[in-house]
């Protein structure tokens, strides 16, 4: 994903070209799994289905449970979540559970 331009928005909630982006920071794991989900969630409420990860820090198999409570989220509303510049460790517990094909992914470019 090539950014050509960055604009700080409410909420975390970045323009990357054009398009704006939700954009998660710190840790994504079982200490912060329910209000990190309950900050996605109601950005989907909102109409919000892109999700930049590069601020991602900690990780574990909780993210991984979150995302696809979002993609059901998204589902219902007959769309798909897109999640930018994911983390390496991420990306690795995606494909260790069998789920590449679940999500919209993009790699982090520099991130391993």
């Amino acid at each position: 994903m090539l950014l050509l331009r960055q604009k700080l928005l409410p909420n975390n909630i970045q323009e990357y070209s054009g398009l704006a982006v939700y954009k998660l920071t710190g840790e994504f794991s079982q200490n912060t799994a329910r209000a990190v989900e309950a900050a996605g969630s109601s950005m989907i409420a909102q109409g919000q289905f892109s999700f930049d990860l590069s601020g991602l820090e900690r990780i574990d198999s909780a993210a991984v449970a979150v995302m696809i409570e979002w993609q059901r989220q998204a589902d219902k509303q007959n769309r798909a979540m897109e999640f930018h510049d994911a983390p390496a460790g991420l990306l690795s517990l995606i494909r260790l559970y069998g789920l590449t094909e679940q999500f919209q992914l993009t790699a982090s470019a520099g991130r391993h």
